[in-house]
């Protein structure tokens, strides 16, 4: 191994192991070099090695020290070539994060939030884009909680979006509430996905059995905006960026959270997605769709037990 990216690679085993936490200071160069009995250029290719993948942060006239994330980056400076799989729901700016990453990402399905949580606990998947809100009005955590006891249960914050009715342009059936929806065709997704669970919580409150109202289960939420767009269904439950796309009409009903669930020890695997979600051009061309808040992408929580 050249002499360089040994020191780099020893150095960044002790930061994944805690030995040197975040913020703390590395021995200057020369100190470093005669330590281990090596060549200051050496030392100088391996800290800037190291800054190159986020592990460390060099300053002008500071030594170099642990970069806040130093422990995921280290670990994915380690292991380049592992890939996070990620199972769970549908949403559109999950596509533009997804192409920031690329091949460092690996989608497994899509077919909801349940789908996620399911995959996730067969081990087929090392995160769920899930959001499910629990009876105690909490969303997200209780359920990583519950599935991932023991293991470090994680969440990484992607957004709140806005989900609602769409209806067509103009709004000719004058829809403003899930009560108006009985006798009317919709467009809903399928059973196990966290927006379907919503709209039939929603019409369960109006008074509206779930299974009284007619209409086709769609696969996402760009499929829901075009059922109403072509007059197949008379309005569908979405995002609104999905109304946003096809000039239909928004009848929003709530914010929800959207995150993804992890056990700790897949953090590491997850380090891109989580740059990605942090760089402000990721979070401007998701803002830019509508009825999305990014300020949190990014942002991990570690969950203590129930």
């Amino acid at each position: 191994m050249t002499e360089y990216l040994d020191v780099s690679t020893d150095i960044a085993r002790r930061v994944r192991a805690g030995e040197l936490g975040s913020g703390a200071e590395l021995w200057s160069v020369r100190e470093h070099a005669r330590r281990r009995g090596t060549t200051a250029s050496t030392i100088n290719r391996a800290y800037r090695c190291l800054a190159e993948h986020k592990v460390i942060v060099l300053g002008d006239r500071r030594r170099a020290r642990v970069a806040p994330d130093g422990a995921l980056t280290a670990a994915r400076f380690l292991e380049p070539e592992r890939v996070f799989r990620l199972a769970g729901s549908d949403d559109p700016a999950l596509q533009i994060v997804l192409s920031h990453v690329g091949r460092h990402v690996a989608s497994v399905g899509t077919r909801g939030s349940f789908h996620g949580v399911r995959t996730l606990a067969r081990g087929d998947a090392d995160g769920a884009a899930i959001h499910l809100l629990h009876r105690n009005g909490t969303y997200n955590a209780p359920f990583a909680q519950a599935l991932l006891r023991g293991r470090g249960p994680t969440l990484i914050h992607l957004w709140r979006r806005e989900q609602g009715l769409l209806v067509p342009h103009g709004n000719p059936a004058n829809i403003t509430a899930p009560a108006d929806l009985r006798g009317c065709r919709v467009a809903k997704r399928e059973h196990g996905t966290g927006t379907r669970v919503l709209l039939d919580r929603l019409l369960t409150a109006a008074g509206i059995p779930p299974d009284d109202v007619p209409g086709p289960e769609l696969g996402s939420h760009l499929e829901i905006a075009l059922a109403v767009a072509s007059g197949i269904t008379d309005a569908g439950l979405g995002v609104r960026a999905a109304a946003t796309d096809l000039d239909l009409d928004f009848v929003s009903l709530t914010w929800e959270h959207y995150d993804i669930a992890l056990p700790a020890d897949a953090l590491p695997a997850a380090a891109p997605l989580i740059t990605a979600l942090r760089e402000p051009e990721v979070g401007a061309a998701i803002t830019s769709l509508g009825g999305y808040d990014a300020t949190r992408a990014g942002t991990i929580e570690p969950l203590t037990p129930p």
